[in-house]
């Protein structure tokens, strides 16, 4: 296999695929919009790029494995709108491309289960804004297109426990409401695994094993810290922002027996309360 790896938008997800890859003897190079990331990217034995600020047209050319975690913006997909035509170019000879998209592509289904075959029918502007990117990478002929739709990261430095411990946490109680979520070592995972096996073509949802209330992640990280459960707060009287009020919007169950049954991924962690547990354990082993 070519071990090289070109990882636009190299943020937290791909940083931890990277962590994986780079002790198999993986070149990746990783780009960033901001020069003060360079340096942070580069200690991780990433070779960090800045994109805007240079021409990558070389560098899709010559990688056969390409990661996308660059989101779309106003005006659509960023690569596409500045890259198309060097993706078309040269996808009949690229090996694999992931894409990370959203599970919010699926709207709101009021607490029922979705998998890859439900229609996708977005009530938010990003979801919506996610469906139209997917369908573009997908209308490029012959690229070996992977996309993985992620419920809600989080891991290592994103999670509940810093609001938590700030007082800031806030347990916000909406009938029927549950999310899904993934570690994002679940998600490492299972990019190397697809790695390993390309699909193209492959379409698969990233979560966990149980879909939850958002208040009993934040009452679970509580009891963690041996701090004090916050108050629930029902959402007609919570202060939110417009878009942390989008997040209550949909409502679903995701789930992930594709990608257990096609690539033999199987989640480290299967749940939020074993998932929390780690991190709290790591955290606690970094301060020792």
């Amino acid at each position: 296999m070519d071990k090289r790896l070109l990882s636009f938008g190299h943020g937290f997800s791909a940083r931890a695929l990277a962590a994986r890859l780079i002790p198999e003897g993986w070149h990746i190079i990783g780009t960033t919009r901001s020069e003060n990331k360079l340096a942070e990217i580069a200690e991780t034995g990433v070779e960090p790029l800045l994109w805007p600020g240079s021409d990558p047209t070389a560098l899709i050319q010559e990688f056969p494995n390409i990661l996308i975690s660059a989101g779309p913006g106003p005006d659509g997909d960023p690569l596409l709108a500045e890259l198309h035509d060097a993706f078309a170019t040269a996808a009949s000879d690229m090996r694999w491309v992931g894409y990370l998209s959203t599970t919010g592509v699926y709207g709101d289904h009021q607490g029922d289960w979705v998998d890859e075959q439900t229609p996708l029918t977005p009530s938010t502007k990003r979801g919506q804004a996610r469906v139209k990117a997917e369908a573009a990478w997908q209308s490029i002929p012959d690229i070996p297109l992977h996309i993985f739709r992620l419920a809600g990261i989080y891991g290592p430095g994103r999670g509940p426990f810093a609001k938590v411990r700030n007082g800031t946490a806030r347990r916000i109680i909406k009938e029927n409401q549950v999310f899904s979520r993934i570690h994002v070592e679940d998600i490492a995972l299972a990019l190397e695994l697809s790695l390993d096996a390309p699909h193209a073509g492959a379409v698969y949802n990233l979560c966990d094993d149980d879909p939850a209330p958002p208040q009993d992640v934040i009452g679970h990280a509580a009891e963690l810290l041996g701090l004090p459960v916050p108050a629930a707060i029902p959402i007609e009287d919570a202060d939110m922002t417009s878009m942390a009020r989008s997040f209550y919007a949909e409502s679903k169950r995701v789930r992930n027996d594709h990608i257990k049954r096609t690539l033999g991924w199987k989640p480290m962690y299967p749940d939020y309360r074993s998932g929390l547990a780690a991190m709290l354990e790591q955290t606690l082993q970094t301060k020792g």
